[in-house]
């Protein structure tokens, strides 16, 4: 959930009667989506506006809530959402069920709106501290680009979508030449400086959403790049040296420039097989070493499979 945007409710329900009824009080607050069945529930928990929070009725027919709820909670894409049951059923069993399938609340027909309200907000609130503290640990504290979780986890998923629709996926290693002799005789004040800066030129490189750059550790990045072949890649590593380079930065103890350049190593996978993407990785990295090898301030690639 993006701060000050408004956010989205899914009611599911069955009764036109009760959707109209929450939605009624609820629409001048929240925007409002709406589902009456399980099936049509799933497909809106997981459309490219997912919402912030789910309204769901426990007894419907053919899939109920509760197999709902299962299916939410055990996806990786919708597990964080939250779920508050709204049902007829009062007795604890049912109560029980629901909480312990990972609903956040449940509350119980006939309902009072403020008191709807007042729940939805409340874990709405509390849905974006969790955001924010997720985010806040997934992004490097110094250059405000993700972090090597948060590629590594990004990297999981493209490769899992690259294997099932046999389509390519990239990677690129980076690494500043000749750091070490930066930080020593500029400080660390001016290393940190620069890597913000490095950070800020390699992210402006990305034109795609799906695309990311993180950095790796010290004064390594990695990028990952879905649906990107042998020479997009390429090309991509190529724009990310010469970002570094165009930013012209003095490093008067390097043995390339006598400014801050970077070396890029980047593998490339046309039809992905397997659970792990760590061959890709190793290969970028490979490759990494080669350009540094062979001079820095350079690209080298390869392609697997």
């Amino acid at each position: 959930m993006k701060f000050g945007d408004m956010p989205r409710i899914l009611i599911v329900d069955d009764s036109p009667t009760n959707v109209q009824i929450l939605a009624e009080g609820l629409k001048a607050d929240y925007r409002i989506k709406v589902a009456n069945s399980g099936a049509s529930a799933l497909r809106a928990a997981t459309s490219h506006e997912p919402p912030d929070l789910i309204l769901l009725d426990a007894i419907m027919p053919e899939m109920d809530g509760y197999e709902v709820c299962r299916r939410l909670t055990a996806g990786d894409a919708t597990r964080n959402i939250p779920i508050i049951f709204v049902t007829a059923n009062h007795n604890e069993a049912d109560e029980e069920r629901g909480l312990n399938l990972g609903a956040a609340d449940y509350i119980t027909k006939p309902f009072h709106m403020s008191i709807v309200k007042a729940r939805v907000r409340n874990h709405l609130l509390l849905k974006q501290k969790t955001d924010m503290l997720e985010s806040l640990a997934q992004l490097d504290g110094l250059t405000n680009i993700p972090n090597r979780r948060r590629l590594e986890e990004a990297l999981a998923v493209e490769w899992r979508r690259a294997s099932r629709s046999q389509t390519a996926i990239s990677v690129v290693m980076l690494d500043i030449d000749y750091f070490k002799p930066y930080n020593d005789h500029y400080g660390h004040g001016a290393g940190d400086v620069c890597l913000k800066a490095v950070a800020q030129a390699l992210q402006s490189m990305l034109s795609r959403p799906a695309d990311m750059v993180a950095r790796y550790g010290g004064e390594e990045f990695a990028a990952v790049l879905p649906g990107v072949d042998f020479a997009g890649a390429g090309a991509v590593a190529e724009n990310f040296r010469q970002a570094v380079y165009s930013l012209h930065i003095p490093h008067a103890h390097s043995s390339v420039l006598d400014q801050v350049t970077i070396s890029a190593g980047f593998a490339s996978c046309h039809m992905p097989t397997g659970d792990s993407y760590t061959d890709l990785l190793a290969a970028a990295d490979k490759m990494l070493y080669q350009a540094k090898s062979a001079g820095r301030n350079r690209v080298c690639g390869t392609k697997l499979g």
